[in-house]
């Protein structure tokens, strides 16, 4: 009886389609979303919404592979952006990330997506949201966006041929199979958060989070770890690789494959966000698996990367190795590039360290998919007690974007 009326009342549901575009932007892929073409229940954040994502990305999964979906089973690929024209005359575009759990019912809004950024303004201009009075016939538009989890400012300077958004190009990216045109991304003033407009906010304010570019983070039952917590572009916790047993030139396999190495990145990730005050209590990590970020770092080496390509020691500055999600990322997620850029430009840190020590503007890091460079100009001012506050200014990379599938996205009206 219960069988019948189950099947009966799903034979009246049916399917919802709302407009929607997938596009590849970095190494990451997202279905991306105007939010005035959202059903009226999902344009406010809360239940709704987090529910209708999770239904459009095919989350949560107890398979693991988001089959029944729009993501790719990977933290790269199962995201969602949602836009809309800023009302503020500072900006052009209000974007809002949330990185949707892969086998949980879970949409953690807490920070960024740098690599879906540099696809922003693209998106922008194909979603009709920038003034077409802005728009060049040839040449360069920059893109003012302002980031609504964290409540920042980017620019992206986005490749414009006879009045449209110019994708196709020469830039190669490490990690991304075909190039594209060149698109430049500037995260200003990337380090702090400050809350904007109820979203939620990472950190306490400060770059350095404890007030220190090293901390010891005692682990129960793991270890005791130098370690140096950042709040720029993302908050992220950098390691010595030696410390951890690995070289820094580890692939995927190497990371994933190993489940015992996953549970010991995720619990020092635990007490590493207590630490940063990101969370009370380490049990409160699962329910923020977005940030904060994890990263193990080391001097230059040689190695073979994931598509069998030579990096050779001489052309990288570090090497850097950074989770997401719960598992090693097959190359590097924007804003983690970011904060390892800030953190190279600051003398003492992990990150700095590796890298040689002294003053930088600039660093060239490997990773499993090849390398990459990213600018990051540090200042700061002394404090009463003679301390320095530091802050990055800018923080730049090249990135590249391309609209893979435009159209609807259906999903069960009772999302």
């Amino acid at each position: 009886m219960n069988q019948s009326v189950t099947v009966s009342q799903m034979s009246g549901a049916r399917q919802i389609k709302v407009p929607a575009t997938y596009m590849r932007a970095g190494t990451s892929k997202g279905v991306f979303f105007n939010l005035a073409e959202l059903p009226e229940s999902v344009q406010q954040a809360g239940e709704s919404r987090d529910h209708f994502l999770l239904r459009v990305i095919g989350s949560p999964d107890p398979y693991g592979k988001q089959i029944d979906g729009m993501g790719g089973a990977t933290s790269s690929t199962s995201k969602v952006v949602i836009l809309s024209k800023s009302d503020s005359p500072e900006y052009d575009v209000d974007y809002l990330f949330g990185q949707v759990s892969i086998d949980s019912p879970f949409v953690d809004w807490s920070g960024n997506c740098g690599n879906l950024s540099s696809g922003v303004g693209a998106m922008a201009l194909h979603m009709g949201l920038i003034d077409e009075s802005k728009i060049p016939e040839q040449g360069r538009l920059a893109v003012r966006i302002r980031q609504v989890n964290i409540n920042k400012t980017i620019v992206t300077h986005v490749p414009i041929k006879h009045g449209q958004v110019q994708e196709l190009g020469g830039f190669e990216l490490d990690g991304v199979t075909f190039p594209a045109a060149e698109i430049q991304v500037d995260f200003l003033d990337p380090s702090d958060s400050e809350p904007a407009d109820g979203e939620a906010a990472d950190g306490k304010g400060s770059m350095f989070p404890t007030g220190n570019v090293v901390d010891e983070l005692e682990v129960p039952g793991i270890g005791c770890f130098q370690t140096t917590f950042i709040n720029s572009g993302i908050p992220t916790m950098f390691i010595d690789a030696q410390a951890l047993g690995y070289q820094g030139t580890e692939l995927q396999d190497h990371i994933n494959n190993d489940e015992k190495a996953l549970a010991m990145f995720e619990t020092i990730r635990a007490y590493g966000a207590v630490k940063m005050g990101l969370i009370e209590h380490v049990d409160q990590a699962k329910q923020r698996q977005h940030t904060p970020k994890i990263a193990f770092v080391s001097s230059p080496k040689s190695y073979v990367t994931s598509s069998e390509q030579s990096v050779n020691a001489g052309d990288i500055d570090v090497l850097v190795r950074a989770l997401s999600m719960g598992k090693l990322h097959h190359a590097m997620m924007g804003t983690a590039a970011v904060a390892i850029g800030s953190a190279a430009s600051v003398p003492g840190t992990i990150v700095n360290l590796a890298a040689g020590g002294g003053e930088r503007e600039s660093v060239v890091f490997g990773h499993p998919s090849g390398s990459l460079k990213i600018g990051a100009k540090a200042s700061y001012t002394l404090l009463e007690n003679g301390e320095r506050d530091w802050k990055i200014e800018k923080a730049s990379m090249s990135r590249s974007a391309r609209i893979l599938m435009e159209g609807w996205v259906r999903v069960p009206d009772q999302f």
